[in-house]
């Protein structure tokens, strides 16, 4: 095996010296040939000519051509770096020219032995205040001034010739009604005897119906009749800023017969009154239904229902 590869190396290098020889002794005769036959030498070497002649050429032109390449895309390239230099100098001018937003500093957290906060409480919807020496009934379409038939300073005082007291409730709810929606000055015991100088008390009933619209009349308000008697038409008043007089039978309020107002009405629809003879109920929330049905059957001026509001202006 040794004397094999020996005989190839030997092989390779003679096949090597006498390609060199060839050349050398072609390019001595390419030489000899110049000098001795020019005519001859140029057609051997003009082939060789041309074809340098060409590459060159191509070469040149390859170069152009690249250069040209290079060229395009430093202009391109120029060109867009411009265009984003711009966006990017609007996109800047843009948003420092708008308010910007300011968050506030994170508040520090509350002490873990802090005492924790009361629950949350609805304020009252309606509650009664003392103003000017009255009482004051919060949260009706207007706030109603209070009076009490059995309070001491009218109970006992005459309605004709029946005590204030539990015979007064017409003219003590009307009281409240001109108190609170006029300028007037009036009480119980005054508006007690004006309605039956005027025929409006009933000798041991208590009052005639008619002592709503002649009230009214008198005092500068106007009344309406509700014929419908319905829930939608008492909402419609109410919504209206109108107070209501109900003529209500037994029932919630009375044994026999009784003026109440009513005064407002929630966003669920149940309603605020102002009941002459108990605080009490003049605090609660009552449903409207509920009156209508103990309204009293009477039908004289207007009756049972009314709703008093101002006269246009």
């Amino acid at each position: 095996m040794k004397k094999t590869g020996g005989s190839k190396r030997l092989a390779l290098h003679i096949t090597l010296a006498a390609l060199l020889a060839l050349l050398c002794i072609g390019g001595v005769e390419l030489a000899a040939c110049r000098h001795f036959a020019p005519e001859t030498y140029e057609r051997i070497v003009a082939p060789v000519r041309y074809a340098a002649a060409v590459v060159a050429d191509t070469g040149r032109a390859a170069l152009d051509a690249a250069g040209q390449f290079c060229r395009d895309v430093a202009d391109r390239t120029a060109e867009l770096a411009s265009q984003a230099a711009q966006q990017a100098a609007e996109f800047w001018e843009d948003l420092t020219s708008k308010p910007q937003l300011i968050l506030p500093e994170p508040s520090e957290p509350p002490p873990s032995q802090a005492s924790p906060l009361p629950p949350a409480t609805d304020p009252p919807l309606t509650e009664v205040l003392e103003a000017d020496g009255r009482q004051i009934l919060t949260g009706g379409v207007v706030n109603v001034v209070y009076f009490c038939q059995s309070d001491e300073q009218w109970a006992e005082q005459l309605y004709g010739t029946d005590p204030i007291g539990p015979f007064g409730c017409g003219p003590t709810a009307m009281a409240m009604a001109v108190a609170s929606m006029t300028d007037t000055d009036t009480d119980p015991a005054k508006m007690a005897a004006w309605a039956a100088a005027h025929g409006h008390w009933a000798r041991r009933s208590g009052s005639y119906d008619s002592i709503v619209t002649g009230t009214a009349r008198a005092f500068g308000l106007e009344a309406e009749s509700l014929t419908q008697r319905t829930v939608d038409e008492v909402h419609e008043a109410l919504w209206a800023g109108k107070l209501l007089v109900a003529h209500v039978g037994p029932g919630h309020f009375t044994n026999g017969g009784h003026f109440i107002l009513i005064r407002g009405i929630t966003l669920s629809g149940d309603v605020l009154v102002a009941d002459p003879n108990s605080l009490e109920r003049s605090l609660q929330l009552w449903d409207p239904q509920l009156i209508l049905d103990e309204l009293s059957s009477a039908r004289s001026s207007g009756a049972p229902l009314w709703a008093l509001s101002l006269p246009d202006p």
